[in-house]
């Protein structure tokens, strides 16, 4: 069973030598076949420098595409490269490699072709900032009502998926802040969403995406590009 460790990276040199290192050690640890592939999306600092020595594939982006074409990136070299699974692990380290295990039995033990890694389930933890809990909730709530699943922590980037889905991915993935809008994706091609209870930290390094002044902005966005996608596959079917 060979698994690809998605790790998209912006500017994350304090770091991704921890993030790759860890997720090589549980591998080692949990007799795992995981292969680690860092794709820099155009960093200004020395993450390209850095995942050059490491052993992982680095893969540089020559224009920055946000997280949405990065992770993409990734899913394609995975899909292509014959990989089972693909999980989707931060950069900045929020995300202890080893909770990799836990997305992994799950999907084999409950034939899960998506599983989501939620802060929110145990509430164990780095739990966000009430501003980034409150738009959780929403989404929460947003995707209930459209698709009638409930994911308790829709902007999760600890997530894994099996080869059936990587082919859907390769082919289209929501840009710029993906997670919520994928699980519209995943649901209307009537995939199999789970989620476990992870733990996980405060980001290691760099600079999030999403400011407090932003996030109103940020809600707003996706929830037209939750809607778009709604639409655009629900009838087109």
């Amino acid at each position: 069973m060979k698994i690809a460790a998605i790790v998209p990276a912006y500017n994350e040199e304090k770091a991704i030598t921890a993030v790759v290192n860890d997720i090589l050690q549980i591998a080692h640890e949990q007799n795992l076949s995981i292969g680690v592939i860092v794709v820099n999306d155009c960093s200004k600092d020395s993450t390209s420098e850095i995942i050059s020595k490491l052993n992982c594939v680095a893969l540089n982006l020559p224009v920055n595409l946000g997280i949405g074409g990065a992770v993409q990136t990734g899913f394609k070299y995975a899909f292509e490269n014959g990989f089972d699974y693909a999980i989707q692990i931060d950069g900045d380290g929020q995300h202890p490699a080893s909770e990799i295990p836990k997305l992994i039995n799950a999907a084999k033990e409950n034939n899960l072709d998506v599983v989501i890694g939620s802060r929110f389930i145990s509430k164990e933890g780095f739990q966000s900032s009430a501003i980034r809990r409150f738009g959780i909730n929403y989404f929460k709530w947003l995707n209930r009502f459209l698709v009638g699943i409930t994911v308790n922590d829709s902007t999760s980037g600890l997530r894994l998926i099996n080869k059936k889905t990587l082919e859907l991915v390769s082919e289209y993935y929501p840009d710029e802040y993906p997670e919520p809008e994928a699980i519209i994706l995943y649901s209307l091609n009537k995939l199999k969403i789970g989620e476990v209870s992870v733990n996980m930290k405060e980001r290691q390094g760099g600079v999030s995406s999403i400011s407090s002044v932003s996030s109103i902005y940020y809600m707003f966005k996706v929830t037209l590009a939750i809607i778009y996608t709604f639409i655009r596959i629900k009838f087109k079917k």
